[in-house]
């Protein structure tokens, strides 16, 4: 039986309690584990044993059936600072189109294993074909958002004969950030990345992401990250999020973007200006960063199949933002047959 979510709104909170603006930070944390224990998802989680370079790994994930299937599946990747369970609206809505929806947390993220050593992109889209063999599924689309546009690349570049459509969501990686940002030592990443506050990382989601939701809408995300600072193993799962960073910078996909023979839908922000380690690039180059939707326009142009398309007044979480124009572009996209 299919779970029954209360609302769109708990749907896209991921079940949490909400909090006012600033609660989260004054309150007592109740200490989540690295693999978000303590966490809800809006559907039932299950695990899937990998072996990432020698490690044992468990990549969780969603898989919802459809009440009237169209024997069809969308397999949506998540962003790097948020679980898998913000894709809750999505997954409603396209599981109430006739999609089976495979909603997977990739190693490194969400109540997925943390690994020790680093992540990349090839290994996490090795990995997410091993959750559609486990699942006998032999095609399906992409819906990626974020970090996800990037490994959504990865993934239709390696395994064409795997994707049917890809929609990349505000992704990052339509730019080569190594022309703009100098290499940064992993223990400064770390170091700065532990000491930020609470209250200072809802203030950087605000500005770089340039979000419309009301701030009660951005404390499950506030949490699902400063909650695991009580667990034992935080240092683990801290050493996994900057890995995460740094695979952004020393793995580009913008230069197999135009190469991608798929159908390409890229639904921009137009107001999402984030472009990650822009705050450590020479001054004067920083305004050239972040360009996306005319960097997605540029990009569609050069490609077999693209097209992008650009919602205004909203930022980088677009499908929060404006969820009925971005249903039925994508909802519109994934109907018409590649």
């Amino acid at each position: 039986m299919r779970p029954i979510l209360a609302g769109v709104l708990t749907a896209a909170l991921c079940t949490q309690p909400l909090l006012p603006a600033g609660a989260a930070e004054t309150a007592q944390r109740e200490p989540y584990g690295i693999g978000l224990e303590g966490f809800g998802y809006p559907y039932p989680v299950h695990m899937l044993p990998l072996v990432n370079d020698g490690e044992q790994m468990r990549m969780a994930y969603m898989d919802v059936a459809p009440a009237q299937p169209n024997g069809r599946t969308v397999v949506l990747l998540h962003g790097r600072n948020f679980p898998s369970s913000y894709w809750a609206p999505v997954t409603k809505t396209l599981s109430d189109a006739g999609y089976r929806v495979v909603v997977p947390d990739q190693i490194g993220f969400g109540k997925s294993s943390k690994p020790q050593g680093d992540l990349h992109f090839d290994t996490l889209a090795r990995n997410t074909i091993a959750l559609l063999d486990h699942l006998q599924i032999a095609k399906a689309d992409i819906v990626a958002h974020s970090l996800g546009g990037m490994l959504g690349v990865r993934i239709a570049r390696a395994y064409p004969d795997r994707i049917a459509h890809l929609v990349l969501t505000a992704p990052i990686g339509l730019e080569d950030y190594r022309l703009y940002v100098p290499p940064t030592p992993t223990e400064k990443i770390l170091e700065n990345e532990d000491k930020l506050t609470a209250e200072a990382y809802r203030k950087q989601l605000e500005t770089n992401y340039a979000l419309k939701l009301p701030p009660e809408q951005v404390t499950p995300f506030i949490d699902a990250r400063f909650n695991i600072k009580g667990s034992a193993e935080y240092q683990r799962w801290l050493r996994a999020f900057v890995s995460s960073a740094q695979m952004i910078y020393r793995e580009p996909v913008v230069h197999e973007i135009p190469l991608i023979t798929q159908p390409t839908l890229f639904v921009m922000g137009a107001d999402d200006y984030n472009a990650p380690g822009k705050a450590n690039a020479p001054e004067a180059l920083r305004p050239k960063m972040g360009q996306n939707a005319e960097l997605a326009k540029t990009l569609a142009a050069r490609m077999a199949h693209g097209r992008a398309e650009v919602i205004a007044n909203t930022g980088h979480l677009v499908f929060l933002e404006a969820p009925a124009k971005y249903n039925e572009l994508v909802l519109g996209f994934l109907a018409v047959a590649p």
